[in-house]
């Protein structure tokens, strides 16, 4: 199989985030980095389809350069190839993306072949905008289904791949035909961490740029608000047995006496 895995450089899960004066960027001056939580599930996903049926995976981000430290952190557990499409790093809206991301696809097959499978978050953790994979799968003519928590070849008919999709009622099992697109989502599985050796073989592996671009779409970012803050406060009702008649009118006043 060659499979293809999208990631995303995002601010660490956590983290406080802070905007620009301007309203326009998120301060990331003081932030860790990481890949998309959806997305580094789909990384795993794509080294365990590799690790149980053979064949390549190649991971792709698109950003600044900096970008490069998510892709050797995909590369240190499983993945064999690295392409990094370079942007300036300012935000991009997703039809841009899109349209930047399938013309480095087309290339890269183009010179190496076709992808049997490309895998792609749910969502990215920053914008969660669901429209990449989506449009990339549409401009490629590939079927798509997001929101998999489960990919399986073995139980599918030959040039098939099989991903499951909870809902409320239970599961639906889509059998899709290769060359195809799944959007994953967090908890398909559980993303491993790297060993020593593939720290060392992601430091040694080579980058891969593809320049690419794609026109911006229909939308317009105005500006970013930070949520407001929700302060917990905490009420000490009394130390020990003197704390019992004020836990009483408490318990009354929730009505649960």
């Amino acid at each position: 199989m060659r499979i293809l895995a999208l990631v995303k450089r995002v601010p660490a899960p956590g983290a406080r985030i802070n905007i620009t004066a301007d309203e326009q960027y998120v301060d990331d001056k003081n932030l860790g980095h990481a890949i998309s939580p959806h997305e580094e599930c789909g990384v795993e996903a794509a080294v365990q389809l590799i690790e149980q049926h053979g064949g390549e995976a190649t991971v792709m981000s698109m950003g600044a350069d900096v970008s490069e430290e998510q892709l050797r952190a995909a590369v240190s557990v499983g993945m064999a190839k690295m392409v990094l499409v370079p942007t300036d790093g300012t935000p991009k809206d997703p039809q841009e993306t899109a349209a930047a991301l399938t013309a480095a696809i087309q290339q890269l097959e183009a010179e190496e072949g076709a992808f049997d499978l490309i895998i792609f978050g749910n969502e990215s953790a920053d914008q969660g905008g669901f429209q990449v994979g989506i449009r990339i799968a549409h401009a490629l003519g590939r079927p798509m289904v997001n929101g998999i928590k489960g990919l399986d070849v073995d139980g599918a008919s030959d040039g098939h791949i099989l991903a499951n999709r909870e809902i409320d009622s239970g599961v639906e099992v889509y059998e899709l035909p290769m060359p195809a697109c799944v959007g994953v989502k967090e908890g398909i599985n559980l993303p491993r961490y790297p060993t020593m050796k593939g720290r060392l073989a992601s430091k040694k592996a080579e980058l891969a740029t593809v320049e690419a671009a794609g026109e911006a779409g229909g939308q317009a970012q105005v500006k970013l608000l930070s949520p407001p803050e929700v302060v917990n406060e905490t009420v000490i009702l009394g130390n020990g047995p003197d704390a019992a008649p004020a836990i009483v009118d408490l318990l009354e006043e929730l009505g649960v006496m």
